[in-house]
């Protein structure tokens, strides 16, 4: 099994995650800021993301196709299940491959806040996995993994359970939602291989930045844990660049753990910002990702 733009093994890829700009305005800051600060480190990949229902299934195809062209980095695409059809997942992937994107990551996604439900041809990732492997065998395809438990799925023995169901379909790697405790992490991957789940796990970090942030975070993923130290950390802060700096060190502290224990791979989302992850990057001692 390999992961996105990786070509060494035991090596382990540095990846950023970025939405797509609903305005011209925003793509066009968009790509110039991958261009400027994220090329010239040499990630691993970079990846877009889908909206809920795939209410940017164009933004994204888009955004996708450009930072292909422009910035040349490998591109790993978000592809939901939600109120997709067949028919729009080939031609999303069949154009994705004659442009050269040979990634994507599956998802089933969420429905948009208004509907409860959206009509499509797949269920649950696993179905999706398994049309896009058979339609093109050379895409490499990437699952989500929770290491703090499945926002939908409180059973975690079913949790594993649809998690391999989705490798046995064709997955490649799995890259996990933020975490802020490494023990989290830990025990997930250990828990993935005893119920015989042997593809690289990569771990999926982001930085704590304001406040607001914070409780962003909280409302959008429920189960998420902040750890006490995390929070007394905050707690103290005066302001929001103290936070963020809270935000920078805890994360390093994270990646840097990470690294010494031979993760497969470090996914950092970047809420469309360069700063945060950027110091997170440097404090690590590397001028590009091909170092470690």
């Amino acid at each position: 099994m390999s992961l996105p733009g990786n070509q060494r093994t035991n090596h382990p890829s540095i990846s950023f995650e970025f939405f797509p700009p609903k305005t011209e305005k925003g793509f066009t800051v968009l790509k110039k800021r991958i261009i400027e600060d994220f090329v010239p480190l040499k990630p691993s990949y970079v990846s877009i993301t889908y909206g809920a229902g795939g209410s940017t299934l164009e933004l994204t195809r888009e955004t996708t196709l450009a930072i292909k062209k422009e910035a040349g980095l490998p591109v790993v695409s978000h592809l939901t299940c939600v109120g997709a059809s067949r028919d729009d997942i080939a031609l999303v992937v069949d154009e994705y491959m004659d442009a050269g994107i040979t990634n994507i990551l599956a998802l089933r996604g969420d429905p948009p806040k208004e509907r409860a439900e959206v009509p499509g041809d797949f269920a649950y990732a696993a179905e999706l996995v398994r049309f896009v492997k058979k339609r093109a065998p050379g895409m490499n395809i990437g699952v989500a993994g929770f290491p703090e438990g499945h926002p939908a799925t409180p059973n975690r023995l079913i949790e594993m359970d649809h998690l391999k169901a989705k490798v046995d379909a064709g997955a490649d790697y799995i890259c996990t939602q933020l975490f802020f405790d490494n023990r989290d992490f830990f025990d997930f991957t250990e828990r993935c291989r005893i119920a015989g789940i042997n593809v690289p796990v990569i771990a999926g970090i982001m930085p704590v930045v304001s406040r607001s942030n914070l409780q962003r975070m909280a409302e959008l993923s429920p189960g998420t844990r902040f750890p006490a130290g995390l929070l007394k950390s905050v707690a103290r802060t005066r302001s929001d660049e103290q936070v963020e700096r809270v935000g920078i060190h805890w994360a390093t502290q994270q990646v840097m753990e990470l690294l010494a224990s031979d993760v497969a791979g470090i996914h950092l989302y970047t809420l469309n910002q360069s700063r945060a992850v950027l110091d997170i990057y440097r404090a690590l001692g590397i001028e590009d990702s091909r170092q470690l």
